[in-house]
């Protein structure tokens, strides 16, 4: 705290002691939270100090412009901060001066009228190979109940087989598995509809739980089914999940969701283009295909290489 001394007043200090006590006690924030919080402002008033050319006090932060925010955070981004961590001085910041302005002390409308950084997409890592066919293949048991868990074994399978969202797979009807099925026409995000190839592994998951269920769903109702006949819920599958991890060894990134970035992933990697891996997801632009299976510059380059005839 001896350098906050020298690059802020008495009464500024005092006020920031006051808030931070106020986000630890009243608010019940973590104490990480709390310590970055105390960081972020530090580096606030050292970067106040430098332009005023002496400590900073109330005084700067009354006078406070959009654009000396603005200029903070570039300082920020020059000394290698990232776009999250851009966002949690600017969250800092704003709550420090509205603290102030409940208090009658500032203007918090400099900080209101900035937007956060765009944060980067954050994607599950997918699971390796051996991890995702542990899950499907029925090496753990996900309930006493037989019907339960051969349902747990076909949703997961639908996941990693077809790449499916889990609403799309927890969305399928019995019309749209007739007999001798070989696709899926799946409706997704926007209402787009996408055919999507079914494995012989995975209908006969599907079936084999079919055959167990003791409920039947009219033909035009979702077929996976609660414990006691309810259309199932992603959160009973998810919890599914948490317990598979354990039994597995798998990491904390094992999710639903992983399961639909490894088919995506793995399918790059045995050589699929990101053209029909797009199609087989139902992403709207091909942008998305990319950063949904981490393709760089390099991997793209390979591809080319390889695959043009001029290369």
């Amino acid at each position: 705290m001896n350098e906050l001394l020298i690059i802020a007043t008495p009464d500024l200090m005092s006020e920031r002691q006051g808030w931070l006590a106020t986000l630890s006690d009243e608010r019940r924030l973590s104490a990480k939270t709390v310590e970055a919080y105390e960081r972020d402002s530090r580096q606030f008033l050292q970067f106040l100090t430098r332009h005023a050319g002496g400590p900073a006090g109330l005084a700067d932060l009354r006078d406070l412009r959009t654009a000396d925010l603005r200029s903070f955070l570039a300082s920020r981004r020059r000394d290698g901060a990232e776009a999250r961590t851009l966002g949690r001085n600017l969250a800092g910041l704003r709550s420090f001066l509205r603290y102030l302005e409940r208090k009658g002390l500032v203007n918090a409308a400099a900080a209101g009228a900035i937007r956060a950084p765009k944060q980067p997409k954050s994607l599950p890592k997918p699971l390796t190979d051996r991890q995702a066919i542990a899950m499907i293949d029925g090496e753990f048991e996900t309930h006493e109940e037989p019907w339960i868990a051969a349902r747990d074994l076909a949703v997961f399978a639908l996941l990693y087989g077809c790449g499916l969202r889990i609403s799309e797979a927890l969305g399928l009807t019995a019309r749209d598995l007739p007999e001798g099925a070989r696709t899926l026409r799946i409706t997704g995000k926007g209402g787009k509809t996408r055919l999507v190839p079914l494995l012989p592994a995975v209908l006969e998951a599907v079936r084999a739980y079919q055959a167990l269920c003791p409920f039947a769903p009219p033909a035009n109702e979702p077929i996976f089914r609660g414990a006691r006949g309810g259309i199932l819920q992603p959160a009973i599958i998810q919890r599914t999940m948490q317990k598979m991890r354990g039994a597995l060894g798998l990491p904390d990134t094992a999710t639903p969701h992983a399961l639909r970035h490894s088919f995506a992933t793995h399918l790059l990697a045995g050589g699929g283009d990101l053209r029909s891996i797009q199609e087989l997801l139902g992403h709207s632009s091909l942008s998305t295909t990319q950063v949904y299976t981490g393709v760089d510059s390099v991997r793209l380059l390979d591809v080319y290489d390889r695959a043009h005839p001029r290369a």
